[in-house]
């Protein structure tokens, strides 16, 4: 069954600040659970992790609440390895052509974002789009680090003009999909909001993306 996923309209998000957006999606954002465990066997650990989300006809406006264990933030660059990090991801197909877009954000801030038909053939975003997607985290401390274990709760998040990813003009239903992971934090792990069933970690597959509709 194919899950949906509607996110109401909230006018003015640009305009507040990170504690603001926090309280604001809290009490009349969406919410989901990215609590998918697809490939158990080979990793069966999921941390916690919940989103919230609204947008304001111009943005789409993402956080993400983690809750679990360790906290690896290495890359100190954008459009880095951001999947080997503790990260949040964000992928929606385009809602006129054949390419998607990933958005790959780590517990630090730093954002991948790239475009393409399939996990292969992909044009990473420049500094002038990377520049109009506003970020948020909770993590004060800087890149390079990397905690095995503990119990570490944080909050990232993305607000992401709709044109961006071709959803600006009165776009009402996307196609997309939300994951957690950690390549190489101490307790590997691939969670999705939509199930993927394949036998091997891929979240590049848009054959398994939900929908997402737009209020």
């Amino acid at each position: 069954m194919t899950k949906t996923l509607e996110i109401p309209f909230i006018p003015s998000l640009e305009t507040l600040d990170f504690q603001e957006l926090d309280l604001t999606l809290e009490e009349n954002g969406a919410k989901a659970c990215i609590g998918c465990v697809n490939w158990s066997e080979s990793f069966p650990y999921r941390p916690d992790c919940n989103l919230t989300a609204a947008h304001d006809g111009k943005s789409l406006a993402l956080l993400f609440h983690v809750r679990g264990l360790d906290l690896r933030g290495m890359e100190t660059e954008d459009n880095g390895r951001m999947w080997e990090d503790s990260c949040v991801e964000f992928f929606v197909q385009d809602p006129a052509g054949d390419k998607y877009y990933n958005f790959e954000l780590t517990c630090t801030g730093r954002l991948l974002a790239a475009m393409g038909p399939d996990r292969h053939d992909r044009a990473r975003r420049d500094s002038s789009v990377l520049g109009r997607i506003r970020r948020y985290t909770s993590v004060e401390q800087e890149s390079p680090f990397q905690i095995d274990g503990g119990i570490h709760s944080w909050t990232a998040g993305m607000l992401i003009p709709l044109d961006v990813f071709g959803a600006d003009g009165g776009v009402k239903t996307l196609r997309g999909n939300f994951y957690k992971c950690g390549d190489k934090t101490a307790h590997m792990h691939f969670v999705s909001w939509s199930p993927i069933e394949l036998p091997k970690p891929d979240f590049h597959r848009p054959d398994f993306f939900g929908n997402i509709v737009l209020k």
